[in-house]
């Protein structure tokens, strides 16, 4: 049984109460608190009960190198989300971005489980991405919800670029990998369409690759740091 913590025995929090809260979590897990506690996941991982599969020391490696870049893209995705609802214009948009970002937690907190079974380390540059992030998301939502909304979509095609990309590239073996991001893909997917559902503008194509350049910084740092 999951024990209560302070946390989840004090009512629901909302707009900014909630907002200052989560950002307050990840700054915590951040500076070593781990993501796996019950206050960051709501979901159990879907490598859960799965066999750890045989894997040479070159492909231990090659996993652990792509789920760390992932566990990054996690990291930034409750930066910019939390960043996003700091400035969020109505408390519906400010609720859907929060509510993203709980699910983001369990795509984190998924990640850094797995990083541990692969006997690895989360990124030494999560701090940076994560501030930057944040700044980007509360720059971004100061344009407006619309605009904001569009961000959210956008993103999530890049992330969802990149899942499609990891899943082909890791080893045949590492089912439980593959099974944490069929799932975060699934999410993003899905993210990305709800924020055009609820009024995101859709990027015109010269922004969406001018952020697929900027997001290749993080992949190639963080598959090695």
């Amino acid at each position: 049984m999951t024990e209560l913590t302070p946390t989840s025995r004090r009512p629901a929090l909302r707009g900014i109460d909630r907002f200052l809260s989560q950002v307050d979590q990840r700054l915590r897990q951040l500076a070593g608190h781990s993501v796996s506690s019950p206050e960051g996941t709501a979901r159990p991982s879907p490598a859960s009960g799965h066999e750890e599969p045989r894997l040479s020391a070159g492909e231990r490696e090659h996993a652990a190198g792509l789920m760390r870049v992932n566990h990054t893209g996690e990291v930034c995705a409750q930066a910019l989300y939390q960043g996003q609802a700091l400035a969020a214009r109505s408390d519906t948009t400010r609720d859907k971005l929060l509510g993203a970002a709980q699910e983001e937690a369990d795509h984190l907190a998924w990640c850094e489980a797995r990083l541990q079974e692969l006997d690895a380390e989360p990124s030494k540059l999560n701090p940076l991405f994560y501030a930057a992030s944040f700044a980007l998301g509360a720059a971004t939502a100061l344009a407006g919800d619309k605009v904001s909304l569009g961000f959210v979509h956008a993103t999530e095609e890049r992330v969802a670029g990149h899942l499609r990309a990891h899943l082909k590239a890791l080893p045949g073996e590492d089912r439980k990998s593959q099974l944490i991001l069929q799932q975060m893909l699934t999410d993003e997917e899905r993210h990305g369409e709800e924020a055009l559902q609820h009024g995101g503008e859709e990027f015109p194509r010269p922004v969406k690759d001018a952020m697929t350049l900027a997001s290749q910084l993080m992949t190639k740092t963080t598959y090695w740091i």
